[in-house]
């Protein structure tokens, strides 16, 4: 077992969904109740990384964070970093690749809570930031459990993004999933049984518990 690997995952894996969190309510709201020009086209841009293959779109990826790119130069020149190789640069994929499972399930929380409900606010005298934080946040709350669920399971299981933009540096960007490759292609077929039976359940565990904890809160406001 790469227990190594394995930390790296659970922490790449726990920094992405908190960074999203803010990301998918904020786009989520925003994509909800918002018309404006171009609006079809952003969201299937933000939905992208749900079709395209994970090899093409680390290859974008590496592409426009490298240091043959103007972001790559900047951040390099500027901070003295480079976002390729590295966990820094991981993690930035990291959020790229998984804003279609951070934005789509709190949009369609937020879809589902019913005009007249924040009409009614309105007109109590309610503030913006009140009514978001009161009345939206908790209904809302099983899209927003759901979202940080898959974006948490989704990134313990990423391979070729990861391989891709990260490589497979031991203790900065050696992935749970990369270490299962690394030990099949070594013909290690225990080791890498061990660790995606782990993985298996570790994911398994993260959606059930969302599922018990959206259905309990389900029957709590039936």
């Amino acid at each position: 077992m790469d227990w190594t690997a394995l930390k790296l995952s659970l922490w790449l894996a726990g920094l992405t969904a908190a960074i999203l969190l803010p990301v998918g309510v904020l786009l989520g709201r925003v994509f909800a109740w918002r018309s404006f020009t171009g609006k079809p086209l952003l969201e299937a841009a933000f939905a992208l990384p749900l079709v395209l293959p994970p090899t093409v779109l680390g290859y974008y990826l590496l592409a426009g964070l490298g240091e043959a790119s103007w972001l790559g130069q900047w951040t390099r020149s500027a901070l003295g970093l480079s976002l390729v190789f590295n966990f820094p640069g991981l993690l930035l994929a990291s959020v790229i690749f998984n804003l279609p499972f951070a934005i789509a399930p709190v949009q369609r929380a937020f879809e589902a809570i019913p005009e007249n409900v924040r009409n009614a606010a309105a007109c109590c005298g309610m503030s913006w930031w009140r009514t978001l934080w009161r009345i939206e946040l908790p209904l809302a709350w099983p899209g927003i459990l759901s979202a940080l669920v898959m974006t948490f399971a989704h990134t313990l299981g990423e391979f070729g993004v990861v391989l891709m933009v990260g490589g497979n540096i031991p203790g900065e960007t050696r992935t749970i999933a990369v270490a299962i490759y690394d030990r099949v292609q070594a013909f290690d077929t225990a080791a890498a049984s061990r660790m995606s039976a782990l993985l298996l359940l570790l994911s398994l565990s993260a959606i059930a518990i969302s599922y018990y904890a959206t259905n309990r809160m389900a029957r709590r406001h039936a």
